[in-house]
């Protein structure tokens, strides 16, 4: 080879780390999660809604200051049953309150009750499920507890239990999650027994992996639209109990505003002023409609499958 030929050639260097190199491109599993929710016009519009309904819940009542057990209007019948205005958006009720502010005041109790609920019931039914759907030796016996808990429907169990703990704000949070927890377990349970005998799994088991390691690190994170549909599921269905235990009057007291207080205190007034009644259904119903309609489109968009 001559000088002048040399010069237009370079010899190739060989990087042992180069050559590991994927040329496909890179891939972020939560960033393709949110590209993917957020790609929807219809994800966005009911993510917003919830967001502004939940942030009002917590915010308004405390610019308005509304405290269930001061009516300073009730001695005012001229601020008696108001039907809405600019003035009074959502009308008063019979004892002059703004029902704008009670119905926010409302929604941010019931909302902080499912909240918490929610997240004792997920967090302690994922624990649980995880091991219980792993371990061949807990299997029976958390089985027969759940077979004798399920014969009776949820919503009897928490008026029992509300009838034993009384009135009150742990009081139904407790009734919710003493056994709440069961049936997210149990549901956990059952995905974990179909992922736990894959070929990863048994290669890990043979290998000697902990326990803890292969729950958390081979189970769970496939896990992750299953437990966002759970997550999304359990709140709307919590804001429904405590709504049909304080309409029954077991549920909170007179002196906590709640969205099931309301109904049971302005069902009476149904056909002669709707807009006490309405109001309230219509925010309980968008509430508990957008946290179902958010948590199943996230659970399609944490699907991999429908990532491109």
């Amino acid at each position: 080879m001559t000088d002048k030929t040399a010069e237009k050639f370079t010899y190739a260097t060989f990087d042992i780390l180069q050559s590991e190199h994927i040329a496909g491109p890179k891939y972020s599993y939560w960033k393709s999660v949110f590209q993917t929710f957020f790609k929807k016009k219809w994800s966005v519009f009911w993510l917003v809604l919830l967001l502004v309904m939940t942030l009002m819940a917590f915010i308004q009542p405390l610019l308005s200051g509304y405290d269930p057990a001061i009516a300073p209007n009730i001695n005012k019948p001229e601020t008696w049953y108001l039907k809405p205005s600019a003035q009074h958006w959502f009308g008063t009720d019979d004892r002059g309150n703004d029902m704008w502010n009670v119905v926010w005041a409302g929604t941010r109790m019931s909302l902080s009750i499912a909240l918490i609920a929610a997240a004792i019931n997920i967090g302690v039914g994922i624990l649980v499920g995880a091991i219980w759907g792993y371990s061949k030796r807990i299997d029976p016996i958390l089985l027969g507890i759940y077979n004798v808990v399920s014969n009776v429907p949820a919503i009897l169990r928490s008026m029992m239990l509300m009838y034993i703990f009384g009135r009150g704000f742990w009081q139904i949070v407790l009734a919710m999650t003493i056994t709440g927890w069961l049936g997210v377990a149990f549901f956990i349970r059952t995905q974990v027994m179909i992922i736990r005998d894959r070929e990863y799994n048994l290669a890990s088991r043979c290998l000697g992996t902990p326990l803890k390691r292969m729950v958390t690190r081979n189970i769970l994170p496939y896990m992750v639209s299953v437990i966002a549909t759970l997550i999304y599921q359990e709140i709307p269905g919590l804001i429904n109990t405590e709504t049909v235990l304080s309409y029954l009057g077991i549920g909170l007291p007179t002196t906590y505003p709640s969205l099931g207080r309301m109904i049971d205190t302005y069902w009476s007034f149904v056909d002669t002023y709707p807009h006490m009644i309405v109001f309230p259904g219509i925010v309980l119903g968008l509430i508990t409609i957008s946290f179902y309609i958010v948590g199943q489109l996230f659970a399609d968009a944490s699907d991999p499958r429908t990532h491109r």
